[in-house]
């Protein structure tokens, strides 16, 4: 079991509608965390289509935090998905409260992942990169770092700055091997094959690019805005989340048993 967070260089590639359909169409227990210091709890406004409103979830995960109590609190502080196996645990209501949690990141990053015990994976919206507020540790402790990106001039070049910054930052905390690149739009123009060997050398030679995300509006629809999608779990968007997840889950177990090779 794992925690992984997605993230973004610039722009609005699909973190959210990646993690939340990834979540969804996995098959098994999952958390779902959002931590994106942008505000305005948007899997609720999006996938839910407003019909709640926002729990301070997040603000009553810092006040257990603060009472010794955040691992016993988590699990009353997520919400079930209609339909699924996945917890939500929502984010804040406004990019204002994201400063105040500056100090939950690290003790939520061990309680998400004592999850492991009880067999469920987490995956993380963090938002995009440089935020105030953003949730680094969350990042830097992750098991496996992803960012998404479109195959688009625009979105490489934001990536290219911040993939070098990144890889530094966890290479600085021993887990340069577990950032990752998700391709959205493969072919949009680049090809995965033409972005990862451009990125390849911002990554000590080995391109970071990890699992596309077909280009699929239509399907994407039903994860951002609640639509009703016909036939859903046979559109290209739902095949290649779930190629997504296998490959992740290859790259943690690979990571793990590479760690796990090192001489104490």
């Amino acid at each position: 079991m794992a925690v992984i967070t997605l993230t973004s260089a610039s722009g609005s590639p699909g973190v959210t509608t990646t993690a939340l359909g990834w979540a969804l169409s996995r098959g098994r227990p999952t958390v779902l965390v959002d931590a994106d210091p942008t505000g305005g709890a948007s899997m609720l406004a999006g996938y839910l289509r407003g019909q709640m409103m926002p729990p301070d979830a997040l603000l009553e995960a810092w006040t257990a935090q603060q009472q010794g109590r955040l691992r016993a609190a988590l699990p009353s502080l997520t919400m079930s998905l209609p339909d699924s196996q996945v917890g939500l645990l929502p984010g804040t209501r406004s990019h204002s409260q994201a400063r105040g949690l500056v100090g939950l990141w690290e003790p939520l990053l061990a309680a998400l992942k004592a999850l492991e015990g009880t067999g469920q994976d987490v995956l993380v919206d963090v938002g995009r990169l440089g935020l105030a507020g953003s949730p680094t540790p969350l990042l830097h402790g992750a098991d496996l770092a992803l960012v998404v990106c479109r195959a688009d001039l625009v979105s490489l070049s934001a990536l290219r700055s911040w993939l070098a910054t990144l890889h530094t930052e966890l290479e600085e905390v021993g887990g340069s091997s577990s950032l990752g690149v998700v391709i959205v739009g493969p072919g949009r123009p680049y090809s995965e094959a033409e972005v990862g060997k451009v990125l390849a050398p911002l990554c000590g030679g080995r391109s970071p690019v990890l699992a596309s995300v077909a280009w699929d509006p239509k399907a994407a629809a039903a994860f951002s805005a609640g639509a009703q999608v016909r036939r859903l779990g046979s559109s290209k968007l739902v095949a290649s989340l779930r190629h997504l997840d296998d490959a992740a889950r290859k790259r943690v177990a690979s990571t793990t048993r590479d760690l796990s090779e090192v001489p104490s």
